[in-house]
This record gives C-alpha cells, sequence and structure tokens, in this order.
C-alpha cells in the first residue's frame, strides 16, 4: 500500500471514529474545526487521486449527482406498522392479551420514546451500507441511499465483529434546533417554512438533489431489525447494545420494565422528558423483550402482537388573539404575527405566536379579535393551529395584504417565486437592524461594543443607516460622544473595535453581507475557493456549483446579490473604508518560517494565547494544522497538562515544541516596545 493510500486509509478511520465518538457515544474528543481540518485532508487527498476514492469514504457525506427519480425497491422483509393508542386502558389491555397468548410464560418490556420521524430500514452488508428504503407501502419503499448517506450519524461502515447481513430499522428526523434555523432561513428567503420537523425531515429525505439534502440538519436512531444473516438477538435490549457497538445511535431513555405498572411508571417519565429530547417525540413504544417470544405472539395483519405504541395529546390551549403585528426581517420579509393574550403552553408562557405569511391567515380565517387554539408546532414553534369561528365577535377584523412597510411605509411586493411580501426599501430602519445586528454579530464580523440598545440610538440619531456607515463614525465623532450616556471611554472601545474588524478574515465579511442562504460554515467554504471577494462577486453559478455544499439555490442567490447596483454600492462603500477584500492567510503567508509546509498539531492548555489565536498564528507562518497525530505529523506543540497526543508523538519520534518555541517564531516590531510582540494583530 502506497504511503498516500495508507494516509487516505488512516483519515477515514479516524474520521469514522470522531464520527462515532460524537454521535453514538456523545464523548467528542476534537474540536469542530478540528475535525473539519481531517475531512478537508481527506477530500484533498481523494479529489488528487481519484484511483483511491470510495463509496464508503466520509467525504461522500456532500452528496452526488441529483437523481431524476427515486427506484422503488421491495423491502426483504415487509415494514409494518405498530398498533397506537392514546388511551392507557388499551396499554393495560395489551398486556391482558399477551398474559392469555403466552400462557404463564415470564416476560418483561422496553419502553422507548417514540420519535415523531420518517420511518427508514438500512442495509448493511458485511459491515458496508449498501441500501436504503422509505418505508413506503410496507412491502416497498423509495430507494433514499445516497440522500441518507448525507447524515453524518449513520456509519457508512459498522464498527466491530459484522454479520452477513443486517438490516435496521429507525426513525430519520430533523432536530429541534436545526428546525428553527432553517425556518428562518426559508423566511427571510422568502419560502414557505415547514409546519413542522417531521414534514421537513420527510420533504428533505424526498429530494432528488443529494447535496442539497447535506444542508439538512438531519439525524437518525435505530431501533429495529429487519433480515439478519449470522447473527441474532435474544432480547431487544440485547439488540440495542448490538447496534450501539456496531455505531448506530439508539434511542434516548430507553427503560427496562418488570411487569405493566412500571411500563405505566415509564409513558409517565417519559412524558415528563419530552422537552429534554433533541428531536420531536410523540409517545413512547412498549415491546415485549425476549425476542424468542416473536414468533409464538405472531401479527395481526396489520401489526405485530408484542409491541404497541403510546401516544401522547398534543396540548392545546384556547385563548384570544388580540391583534396582528408585522415584523421585518434583514432581508426585508414581512411575517405577520398573533399577539395573544398571554396563556401556558408545554410549560412555558406565550404570548406571541407566529402566522407565517398572508396565504395562512387566509387558509385559516384568522382574524383580530378571534379566540384561537394554539400548540407548539413540533413542540418547539408557538403556532395558531384552529379559529373557534363559533367564538368570532362582531367586530372580528380582517387582517389585509400589506401594501406598504409597517416601518418604512415604502411599497412592498411579492416576487413571482415566493409566498412572502417583501419590503424593498435598502435603508428600511428594520431592515438596517437586523442587517447591522447580523453584521456585527459573533459569527460575522465579531464586532465588541455594539449591542441592539446602541445599534437603535445610532440609526435613530441618523449616525447610521446600514452597516457600511459604521465606518464613518469616526468622523462623527463629536456626535457620537454626544449621544445619551456615551462617554469618552465608550465611544472609543467602539471605534477601536471597528478599526480591528477591518483587518478580519475574508469569510466573516461574507457572511456579514447579509446573503441569503450563506451562513457561516458556507462563508468559510467560499473562502476556501476565492481569495478575494472580487473573485466571488464575478463567480458563475457553474463555478458556484462545483463547490461542495454549494448548490443550485445558493448559487442562484449569491449571483442575485452581487448582481443588485445596492449591494454593488454597499459593498464600495466597505471597499472604501479600508476592510479587507482578500483572504487573510494568503495575504500573510508570504515570509519563510520555521513551520512553513509543516503539519503541527496542538495539544494541552496554553498560556500565552488562546487556541484560536495560535491556530491563526500557524496558517499564517504556513503551517497546516491537524486535529490529530500520525506519523505524517511534523510538530507537535504541547502546553501545559499534555495528554495522549503528546505520549503519541513521543512513541513516534515526532518533534516537540513548547507553547514558546511558538512564541518565539512570531516577528517583532522594531518599533514595538522591548519584549512586546506583534501577534500579526491576532
Amino acid at each position: 500500500m502506497s504511503s498516500i493510500e495508507s494516509r487516505i486509509a488512516e483519515l477515514r478511520q479516524q474520521i469514522n471514529d470522531h464520527n462515532h465518538r460524537y454521535y453514538v457515544l456523545a464523548a467528542p474528543e476534537i474540536s469542530d474545526r478540528d475535525y473539519d481540518t481531517l475531512l478537508n485532508e481527506l477530500a484533498e487527498l481523494e479529489a488528487a487521486h481519484p484511483e483511491f476514492q470510495s463509496e464508503d469514504s466520509p467525504t461522500r457525506r456532500v452528496g452526488g449527482e441529483a437523481l431524476s427519480e427515486f427506484t422503488t425497491v421491495a423491502h426483504a422483509v415487509p415494514m409494518i406498522s405498530l398498533a397506537n393508542s392514546y388511551d392507557l386502558q388499551d396499554i393495560r389491555d395489551f398486556d391482558q392479551r399477551l398474559q392469555k397468548l403466552l400462557a404463564g410464560k415470564p416476560y418483561s418490556y422496553v419502553v422507548e420514546p417514540k420519535v415523531d420521524g420518517v420511518a427508514v430500514s438500512l442495509r448493511y452488508e458485511n459491515g458496508k451500507l449498501v441500501q436504503a428504503l422509505t418505508r413506503g407501502d410496507g412491502r416497498q419503499g423509495d430507494d433514499i441511499t445516497e440522500n441518507i448517506r448525507t447524515i453524518a450519524s449513520v456509519p457508512l461502515n459498522l464498527r466491530g465483529q459484522v454479520p452477513e447481513v443486517l438490516e435496521v430499522r429507525g426513525e430519520a428526523y430533523m432536530n429541534r434546533k436545526g428546525f428553527l434555523k432553517l425556518n428562518r432561513e426559508r423566511e427571510e428567503a422568502g419560502l414557505a417554512p415547514f409546519a413542522n420537523p417531521r414534514n421537513s425531515a420527510a420533504g428533505s429525505l424526498k429530494l432528488l438533489d443529494s447535496r442539497e439534502v447535506a444542508k439538512r440538519p438531519l439525524d437518525a436512531v435505530w431501533y429495529g431489525v429487519g433480515e439478519l444473516k449470522g447473527i441474532r438477538f435474544e432480547t431487544h435490549r440485547g439488540l440495542l447494545e448490538a447496534l450501539k457497538e456496531f455505531g448506530l445511535r439508539t434511542p434516548p431513555l430507553t427503560r427496562d420494565c418488570d411487569d405493566i405498572e412500571k411500563v405505566i411508571q415509564a409513558l409517565d417519565e417519559n412524558l415528563n422528558a419530552r422537552h429534554e429530547y433533541a428531536f420531536e417525540m410523540d409517545g413512547a413504544v412498549v415491546k415485549v423483550n425476549q425476542r424468542a417470544l416473536y414468533d409464538e405472539l405472531g401479527s395481526t395483519a396489520k401489526s405485530p402482537r408484542w409491541a404497541m405504541a403510546y401516544k401522547y395529546e398534543p396540548e392545546q390551549v384556547e385563548t384570544q388573539l388580540l391583534s396582528i403585528t408585522v415584523q421585518v426581517g434583514r432581508t426585508g420579509v414581512l411575517t405577520p404575527v398573533a399577539e395573544l393574550e398571554p396563556v401556558s403552553v408545554s410549560g412555558t408562557t406565550v404570548s406571541r405566536a407566529t402566522l407565517h405569511n398572508w396565504d395562512e391567515i387566509q387558509r385559516k380565517d384568522v382574524r383580530e379579535g378571534d379566540t384561537v387554539i394554539i400548540e407548539k408546532a413540533g413542540e418547539i414553534i408557538p403556532a395558531v393551529v384552529k379559529v373557534l369561528t363559533e367564538k368570532r365577535p362582531a367586530d372580528a377584523r380582517v387582517f389585509p395584504e400589506p401594501h406598504a412597510c409597517p416601518v418604512c411605509s415604502q411599497p412592498v411586493s411579492k416576487r413571482e417565486e415566493e409566498v412572502a411580501w417583501r419590503c424593498e426599501n435598502p435603508t428600511c430602519p428594520a431592515k438596517s437592524l437586523s442587517w447591522t445586528k447580523h453584521f456585527v454579530s459573533r459569527k460575522a464580523m465579531n464586532i465588541d461594543h455594539l449591542g441592539e440598545e446602541l445599534i437603535k440610538v445610532l440609526l435613530d440619531a441618523e449616525l447610521i443607516s446600514d452597516p457600511s456607515d459604521l465606518y464613518q463614525l469616526h468622523q462623527k465623532r463629536d456626535t457620537f460622544l454626544a449621544l445619551d450616556r456615551m462617554a469618552e471611554k465608550s465611544v472609543q472601545n467602539v471605534l477601536d473595535a471597528l478599526e480591528d474588524s477591518k483587518d478580519n478574515d475574508l469569510w466573516r465579511l461574507i457572511h456579514g453581507l447579509g446573503i441569503p442562504q450563506v451562513g457561516e460554515r458556507t462563508a468559510q467554504t467560499l473562502e476556501e475557493h476565492f481569495e478575494t471577494l472580487d473573485e466571488l462577486a464575478s463567480a458563475t453559478p457553474e463555478n458556484l456549483e462545483e463547490i461542495p455544499d454549494i448548490g443550485p439555490i445558493v448559487a442562484k442567490s449569491i449571483i442575485s446579490y452581487f448582481g443588485n447596483p445596492i449591494h454593488q454600492a454597499f459593498i464600495e462603500r466597505l471597499r472604501e473604508a479600508g476592510l479587507r477584500f482578500t483572504r487573510k492567510q494568503a495575504a500573510l503567508q508570504t515570509a519563510e518560517s520555521p513551520l512553513t509546509d509543516k503539519t503541527v498539531v496542538l495539544t494541552g492548555t496554553l498560556t500565552q494565547l488562546t487556541r484560536d489565536e495560535a491556530k491563526e498564528l500557524l496558517r499564517r507562518l504556513g503551517a497546516k494544522v491537524t486535529g490529530s497525530v500520525s506519523k505524517k505529523t511534523d510538530i507537535l506543540i504541547a502546553g501545559e497538562a499534555a495528554g495522549s497526543k503528546l505520549r503519541k508523538a513521543q512513541d513516534l519520534g515526532i518533534e516537540i515544541w513548547s507553547e514558546q518555541d511558538l512564541v518565539n517564531c512570531i516577528p517583532t516590531d522594531p518599533e514595538l516596545p522591548e519584549g512586546q510582540l506583534d501577534l500579526f494583530d491576532l
């Protein structure tokens, strides 16, 4: 095996191990950035050596070519659904039936949370993922293998001693935080939001372009099996433990119960824990633990006799819709919001609920003054689910479609492909506030001392109208200082932070521009492929879609943004203000250093630099920073309390540096006081 092929195999194993620790064991060993470094190294090696590419490489999770349609495939073992009930007496009756059928044979139960997701079956042959199917009609389903491959927690290869064939059944779902973020992005883009996480997961898995699926925050848990060859499970508990050992995520907080009374108690505990789960949970599943009894118990025409689902009623409450207001987002999208008589729903007090858009208002015939039913959609978003028209007062008011922005009073429009109304006024104060908050935020330009209240003050005083005006505040220092509660030091802190931000990484500027569909990670990806903002601005759709994670929707959004004369003028104002428009590393890696082209690993606690400062410094000195020690590592920089990485580096004979050795590589500026280091303005 060549050294390159060996390194590729090593990287794949490391990444798979880190995936297992993160998704199954919930005990990650490295940071997200270190993980990305490993993944990027693997992607570069595979691109340079296509002869070593593999279908089960972790890099394949970004998705491949779009399909024209899904293929329908028969299940080796049918996927039958469970009987379910909302009545606890039905669960007791279920136990009574088991006692009669088993005639005194001992049995126990396992109770697990019921994920409200999309039923999926995975087929592994000799440990390798070869197929993923939807439930379909239970006898056959759609082949969604390429889409399932994009889910990071799904192992492409099983761990340990693997059977000849293992089919696992479970649920794909969208986690709560990801669902909220996805809906915010859709609303900002003028698209209709998803109703709940289950719908969004189902819609994601049926996308024909797996590159788009890869951008969705999907996950999965596995709790059952179909066809098996070379393995058997005596108990359901044993099955769950074995799936974990294979590297498959199983449902959390499963409970072993000796009898039906303990099952009832477990159902209650599961209900109380429903808000602790990362996924939407709509009930619990009660299963006989002894799998040897499954054949004896058999199935009805629709469902097995050895398991039953108990479903929880969604909590709904009645309240009055006092009025409808309109929010204006940073992209100008108008979102109607129901202002409610405060009411408790799912453990929290709700006084506002989204109405999404005017199509939704018309479909539900929502009027100001109505009595409405509220629930948390997917246990997350307060939503109006129903209007009690029989309680409608005579003076209930229809809320019309907007003709003007509620903030700036300028005309609004609805684009052909969108459901949202949008304020197109670039100087709208509402857009300016949201945009400026985004621009200065920690994940964008990371400008200290500029909170929302100060931004509002600056906008109200007409010192700024958009983020580019922030860089002119030094020219209005006296006016700035005259504002309420502004002191000399606080003004200087803001001006210094703005000056420092001019030299930010390019990806921060790209993210700060507020391009719809372009978040922090996408901005970093774009920086890797374009050395300057001007190169990105002149990119073609074809250029953009060649980049992993950039599909046609994101590409269209980028092209549209840079083609807008208003945005072009904004960017020119930033250029005139002196902001860096080039990739920082490319601009600074000009001089040779002892670390040029070296692969470096950091470990232990640093005392003179933060970990981020050290990584940035290493990159600027020409080094490649990775997260784990291997034969390819040139230097290990060991801080205090260094552990296993230091021992491994010593075993491999790798050069060991102290933090001071790294600091000694930092150039000093002769104009600085003696002993003061120039950390490249880190």
